[in-house]
């Protein structure tokens, strides 16, 4: 289970996932603030359509991959989340952009 440990300092920062209004801490990656908000699965596979989530955290595993301002591929893991940027499950394979 993901959880926070601690109260943390600094303000809030509002985007939206999947149409509703999240909050998250200012510095907060989009990964994490989507597993802070209580969600597990960020994207669904190509082959059979299983959820899945953000894994390592790190940006080498592309578990975590969304549609960030209508933008795919973009790894939740590595994008910080910005006052009223607007996140979406990536459902199944997308192309690839330059």
């Amino acid at each position: 289970m993901f959880e926070r440990t601690d109260a943390g300092a600094g303000g809030q920062v509002g985007f939206f996932f999947e149409g509703s209004r999240v909050e998250a801490r200012a510095g907060d990656t989009v990964a994490a603030a989507i597993l802070a908000h209580g969600e597990r699965s960020v994207r669904t596979t190509p082959a059979s359509g299983a959820p899945r989530g953000p894994f390592c955290f790190m940006g080498t595993c592309f578990e975590c991959l969304v549609e960030i301002d209508g933008v795919p591929n973009r790894q939740a893991c590595m994008v910080v989340v910005a006052e009223g940027m607007d996140v979406r499950r990536q459902e199944g394979a997308r192309e690839a952009t330059p």
